[in-house]
């Protein structure tokens, strides 16, 4: 028998319980989850670099918006917790293309 004491997100812990038996094929028992503490993150989800040390800093390609909600911890639980819920999440689903073009036969 294994006692496993461990601190976890909340937004971590939905589907963690049937994650864990499924992953141990039932072995494991329900985890019973009890909340310990909150505690704020550090990171703005809504940051943008905005002054020329900070674009230095974290480099032009922070600045864009795919790629904030890549790095950026705040904005992940938030997108996450939104499509849970259904709403609406604003995303690029194509990020890069190239036009079809239809090849004409030679007659």
């Amino acid at each position: 028998l294994f006692l496993i004491t461990a601190l976890l997100p909340v937004v971590e812990s939905l589907g963690f319980s049937s994650e864990l038996l499924g992953r141990t094929s039932g072995a494991a028992t329900t985890p019973q989850l009890s909340f310990s503490h909150w505690d704020a993150i550090e990171v703005s989800p809504f940051w943008r670099p905005t002054t020329e040390d900070e674009r230095e800093e974290m480099g032009e390609s922070y600045s864009t918006y795919d790629q904030d909600r890549l790095t950026n911890l705040a904005r992940r639980h938030i997108d996450n917790v939104r499509r849970r819920k259904g709403l609406l999440v604003e995303e690029k689903i194509v990020v890069d293309a190239e036009k079809q073009r239809t090849l004409g036969r030679a007659r």
